[in-house]
């Protein structure tokens, strides 16, 4: 079984690459770090290999998919995960990090889902984990850009679950949505979580354990589901002026 998985270096992808490898898995994995991709490649082992790639340029996408099909004649699970945020008013946020976040977070998984996604069809096998967020089901004042890309992954990703149901493949779409996990989102985001967040580890390995089993909609934790449960009950002014207290509340002073 033939795994690739992007935003490898770091957080949930480090450690969904990790959980993948125990589960006797051949890897490619990518970032823009290759630093640390070779790092994880060390800890893995032979059966890992990388390819160094920013999936926030389209025709970086496009090599990428390239070298995938060079090497290997298929994969069996693509993990859309890499991806980052901002926090600040959307007035004030440079507009420069918002354009790059828009194409690593939707362009890049759009690209590389659609191009792996047509190499699984005529197969009629394989699995696609998009990486979304809790985050896509509710606006988010103070990180609207972010929020934003992550309701287009779990949009994209229902209505494409939808087309290959209708044609009765057995290829499987997932999406994972999680609330706050310890990685260095935080960091590259500039904010703080006030509510206890997941371990990346326990992320990764559920998230797994549910793609391979088909599940579509994965909530790790008690808390995001009744968070998904919420901002459907709730109107939708509510459900933003919740958001942005609670995102007020984020800054990092």
């Amino acid at each position: 079984m033939i795994a690739l998985v992007t935003g490898a270096s770091s957080g949930i992808g480090r450690d969904i690459a990790r959980y993948l490898s125990n589960l006797d898995y051949d890897l490619i994995i990518t970032s823009r770090n290759e630093e640390k991709l070779v790092e994880l490649k060390k800890e893995l082992g032979k059966n890992t290999n990388i390819i160094v790639a920013d999936l926030s340029k389209e025709d970086e996408c496009k090599r990428l998919y390239r070298q995938v099909k060079e090497k290997y004649e298929h994969i069996d699970l693509l993990v859309n995960n890499a991806g980052f945020g901002d926090f600040g008013k959307f007035s004030n946020t440079d507009i420069n990090k918002d354009l790059a976040m828009i194409d690593t977070n939707i362009k890049a998984v759009h690209i590389l889902m659609k191009l792996f996604l047509k190499d699984m069809t005529v197969r009629n096998e394989g699995r696609i984990l998009n990486v979304a967020s809790i985050a896509g089901f509710m606006s988010g004042p103070l990180m609207a850009t972010y929020y934003a890309t992550k309701s287009y992954i779990i949009r994209i990703s229902e209505a494409v679950r939808e087309e290959i149901k209708k044609e009765k493949s057995k290829v499987t779409i997932s999406v994972l949505c999680p609330g706050p996990v310890n990685t260095n989102f935080n960091n590259v985001a500039n904010v703080k979580f006030n509510l206890k967040g997941l371990s990346s580890e326990y992320v990764a390995k559920y998230a797994i354990t549910k793609t391979l089993k088909g599940k579509f909609l994965i909530l790790p934790g008690i808390s995001i589901k009744l968070a998904k449960i919420s901002s459907k009950i709730m109107p939708d002014k509510l459900v933003t002026k919740v958001c942005y207290y609670m995102q007020e509340k984020k800054k990092d002073n």
